[in-house]
């Protein structure tokens, strides 16, 4: 099993979603990913980066930060 990349996404909508997923699945050498509409979490495993990953959100206009730095600046 790759890295494990948490991230913090913003998930408004059913399109938002399918623009993540889409984006995600281009990412080369990716095993699993999840998007937790709950949380606004999108978690992928494999051969990743999570600057990888933040660039490839990014290029569709979706702003994402590591999910531990986003869960810690938020209390």
């Amino acid at each position: 099993m790759g890295n494990v990349v948490q991230l913090k996404v913003g998930l408004h909508c059913e399109d938002c979603i399918k623009m993540i997923l889409k984006a995600i699945k281009k990412i080369e050498d990716i095993e699993t990913y999840d998007v937790d509409t709950g949380l606004n979490k999108v978690t992928v495993t494999g051969n990743v980066t999570s600057q990888q990953v933040i660039k490839a959100l990014h290029k569709i206009g979706k702003q994402a930060t590591n999910w531990e730095h986003a869960s810690t600046t938020s209390h």
